[in-house]
This record gives C-alpha cells, structure tokens and sequence, in this order.
C-alpha cells in the first residue's frame, strides 16, 4: 500500500491523522505542503478523487484567502493556480491512496480509504 499525506507539522488535525495512519501500521509518503506544494494538475486529481471543487478545500480563513480569493468569481482553474500560489490555504491533511483520497477532517475519515 502506497499511502501519501500531504501534511502541515503544526496543525493538529495533520499530526493526528498522521498518528492514526501509523498507530494502523501505515508508513506514508509525508509531503509538507507548504514546503513542496502540489502542482496544479496534482491539485486537479486531489480534487477529482475527493469529489470536490476547490472552494470546497480552502481555508476561508487564512489572510490569503481574504486578500485573494474572497468575493471573486474564479474559474476551476484559477482557484487551482491560487491554492497552488498561497498554499496555506489547503485544507489539511489529505491524505491518498492509489486513486482514493480523504481530508482528515476528522482524521478517522482517513481509516475509509485504506482498506
């Protein structure tokens, strides 16, 4: 099983997550997203294997969001280009599996894709 979180240390709900992969004998792929963001046709298939668009994974309120992305009617993939930009707006963690992916929100939603 190849299992990938993208994963900020400072958030709990990423820590979490992380600890409950590896408390289920998951060792995953951990890419800090702030350090090494997805690019924009990583973040597509992210979206695509969540079944979401990209309003639905931002934080609304990081100052990012609120300086470039509040109140614009952006297309598909402006949004994109902007998590990609300011990704501290991604919501966290998310963590993939094959071609299944789930926010850790609460991180026991994760457990869903790794069977």
């Amino acid at each position: 099983m190849s299992v990938t979180i993208y994963h900020n240390p400072r958030c709990s709900k990423s820590r979490q997550t992380l600890a409950l992969l590896e408390e289920h004998g998951v060792q995953p792929e951990i890419i800090e997203y702030l350090k090494t963001p997805p690019s924009e046709g990583e973040l597509d298939r992210i979206l695509n294997m969540l079944g979401k668009e990209p309003h639905e994974l931002m934080r609304s309120g990081e100052e990012e969001f609120k300086a470039h992305i509040k109140d614009k009617n952006l297309s598909r993939n402006e949004a994109i280009a902007l998590m990609v930009a300011y990704p501290k707006i991604i919501e966290r963690p998310i963590v993939i599996n094959g071609d299944r992916a789930a926010v850790g929100r609460p991180p026991e939603s994760v457990l869903n894709i790794l069977n």
